[in-house]
């Protein structure tokens, strides 16, 4: 009998994510909308959806945050990467002008690793708090074999609300419209292939460098706050998530037809993380493609909202104008050189 084969000696141990399941379940019971409710742990999740809402529609969205989790494994940090994981997906959800509701969550991961584990929820939950989104429920998966020793990767899935009058149409969007660029809180969570290569690229020891640790794991913003605002009251025509791809790309997907977002490049406030990156042998074209260079989101507004936007805004990421809508058949047009 000492020889049986069991599970814990494939490398799975079902206690620990047992113990983990009761700690998911204990942090969250508070933040539940049904007090009732179980969801953690259950089969899936039940909430109730808000009855003051008119013709509701749903918006959907998920994504991970990419290679940035190799440098919170480099530095053995994880309390923030979660925080990017809710953000990824719950500023997607803004754009169409609806409000996240609820959070779902995927960790797969060599080995059940208690503390690891608790870090990456608490920034989940941080995130969720502050996208007055609900975090109900989710699936870690230990994986021994898949993944190599301290490895692992993080999905999330969220759902918005959105009333029908309040859905965000690229058809409002009109010539003379003003284009805003929301500041970034920095990298946010894209383009890290190419910053990982850099650093190995260059022999650089981020380890020991206080402004390269502080802004390589810098958390992504969180815009739900400011612009859930701005769709109750109807004050933006259009806005951009700015991730992969960049200001091009991204601001591409929600321009009509027979109008242009001509951006003047020099307008962009740069932040000192991207000045450095481009130190290192990049050219403008590919840190505009792989890299927000600070504009974390766009909004296309009408001149005589500008004001009025402004002040939802604290300092550090108060909108400022980098373009306007034209007419013209090239959707995005950029313009000048950032001033690096």
């Amino acid at each position: 009998m000492a020889n049986n084969l069991t599970y814990a000696k494939s490398g799975v141990n079902i206690r620990s994510a047992d113990k983990f399941v009761k700690y998911i379940s204990k942090i969250t019971s508070k933040h539940n909308k049904i007090k009732k409710q179980k969801n953690i742990g259950n089969f899936g999740s039940i909430t109730k959806i808000p009855t003051n809402l008119k013709k509701v529609h749903i918006v959907a969205s998920t994504d991970g945050v990419g290679t940035k989790i190799e440098i919170a494994n480099e530095l053995n940090k994880f309390d923030t990467i979660g925080i990017d994981l809710v953000a990824m997906s719950v500023n997607d959800i803004l754009v169409q002008g609806g409000k996240p509701f609820i959070f779902l969550d995927y960790i797969s991961i060599n080995k059940i690793v208690q503390k690891k584990l608790k870090d990456i929820l608490k920034g989940i939950q941080y995130g969720c708090k502050i996208s007055n989104c609900e975090l109900v429920g989710g699936e870690t998966a230990e994986m021994p074999g898949t993944y190599s020793k301290g490895k692992f990767d993080i999905a999330g899935f969220c759902i918005g609300l959105v009333e029908k009058n309040k859905i965000l149409d690229k058809r409002n969007i009109k010539k003379n419209d003003l284009i805003l660029a929301i500041p970034s809180s920095g990298l946010h969570s894209n383009g890290f292939s190419l910053v990982r290569y850099v650093l190995k690229k260059n022999k650089i020891n981020y380890k020991k460098n206080k402004n390269l640790k502080k802004w390589l794991l810098e958390p992504t913003k969180i815009y739900v706050k400011e612009l859930s605002k701005l769709i109750n009251l109807k004050l933006i025509n259009g806005c951009a998530h700015i991730t992969g791809g960049g200001i091009k790309d991204n601001l591409e997907r929600i321009m009509p037809d027979n109008v242009c977002a001509k951006i003047d490049l020099k307008k962009i406030k740069i932040k000192k993380v991207f000045s450095w990156l481009k130190k290192n042998n990049i050219s403008e074209n590919e840190m505009l493609k792989t890299f927000n260079c600070g504009v974390g989101f766009i909004l296309i507004v009408k001149k005589r909202n500008l004001n009025n936007i402004k002040k939802y805004f604290k300092k550090q990421y108060k909108p400022y104008v980098i373009g306007k809508i034209i007419n013209g058949s090239q959707k995005v047009l950029l313009d000048g050189k950032i001033n690096w």
